[in-house]
């Protein structure tokens, strides 16, 4: 056959042939209907992995820890968090009626951060700090958070939005401030609800309290500094190995450093004029303790008897350290 593209004669003297060969077939509706498209919408698309942001989190879950457990009263566990990518409307199909919702600018980066923390975590926080009696937690039943539990979450947030600021300036500058805080998402205007973001879900275990805090993000503010993101994690673990290789290194060479020691029998002390009065056979009384001290420089580092080993006198310790 040609190399030369066929005519339009010829494609349809093709498809009559092929109908010929196969009557009742079907060649010019075997496929699925076309839908249409938009140029310039991105459509929610398998991410690539965003290992800046997931080795980020994994900090900050170890950071999250520490400020639940005074809250909790009680141990606290939290996870590295799971990274999902989806449309927001999607996800926000799925935010209980009665939530934390907080939108936080992250300027110079676009679309900002959402926090979402849920209600029922927020009313068991506040019986758990507050001494309530324990047992399982009770589902929220408001419609607006009580004085306590809106003192109680605005200490919370504040300590959250610091370890993320201070974790996301290790990585590129940016100010987190709040833009405003609702309790329902008809009233949150975070991003289309055909745009894709990334959210990172923070489980938390802290006694008989279970619940989850998500931290929500464009993913088209992400992707541009991912690059970046994922090089100094990269950087940060390269450095880590290199210090742990440099230590051990240096413990190794530090082995076989040889150091004098000595040890004291007695410490008399005389007048000036009885040591520029000595002569040959003069006698100083001394007194022996009944451990003598073996020393490294000026440091103490044991005690023993003086005794004999192979004809010559050997200190045998009895104590490592100071007494």
């Amino acid at each position: 056959m040609s190399e030369e593209s066929l005519s339009l004669s010829d494609s349809s003297l093709i498809l009559d042939e092929l109908a010929d060969a196969a009557p009742g077939a079907s060649f010019l509706d075997a496929g699925p209907e076309a839908q249409p498209f938009a140029l310039g919408q991105d459509g929610v698309r398998p991410a690539e992995r965003l290992t800046g942001l997931e080795r980020m989190g994994e900090k900050v879950a170890r950071a999250f820890k520490d400020v639940i457990e005074p809250f909790a009263r009680a141990r606290a566990q939290v996870p590295a968090p799971t990274l999902q990518t989806l449309a927001f409307g999607d996800w926000a199909d799925g935010v209980q009626g009665f939530a934390s919702l907080s939108h936080y600018r992250m300027r110079p980066l676009k679309g900002g951060m959402l926090m979402v923390i849920e209600a029922d975590f927020i009313a068991a926080l506040v019986e758990s700090f507050y001494g309530g009696t324990g047992g399982a937690p009770k589902p929220h039943r408001g419609v607006d958070f009580t004085a306590s539990e809106e003192l109680l979450l605005k200490r919370l947030r504040d300590k959250l939005t610091a370890i993320l600021s201070d974790h996301w300036n290790q990585v590129t500058p940016v100010e987190l401030s709040l833009a405003v805080h609702e309790t329902s998402m008809a009233h949150i205007g975070f991003v289309r609800p055909d745009e894709p973001v990334v959210v990172q879900r923070f489980a938390i275990s802290a006694g008989q309290v279970h619940s989850a805090i998500q931290i929500v993000y464009p993913l088209a503010s992400i992707r541009p500094i991912e690059a970046r993101m994922a090089s100094k994690v990269h950087d940060d673990d390269e450095g880590q190995n290199t210090n742990d290789a440099w230590r051990l290194k240096l413990a190794s060479a530090l082995a076989h450093v040889r150091l004098p020691v000595r040890s004291v029998l007695a410490r008399p002390q005389i007048s000036v004029s009885e040591l520029l009065a000595l002569k040959v056979g003069d006698v100083i009384p001394i007194q022996l303790a009944p451990r003598t001290p073996l020393l490294a420089g000026q440091r103490h580092i044991a005690e023993g008897v003086i005794g004999e080993q192979d004809g010559r006198a050997a200190l045998m310790i009895e104590q490592v350290g100071n007494a």
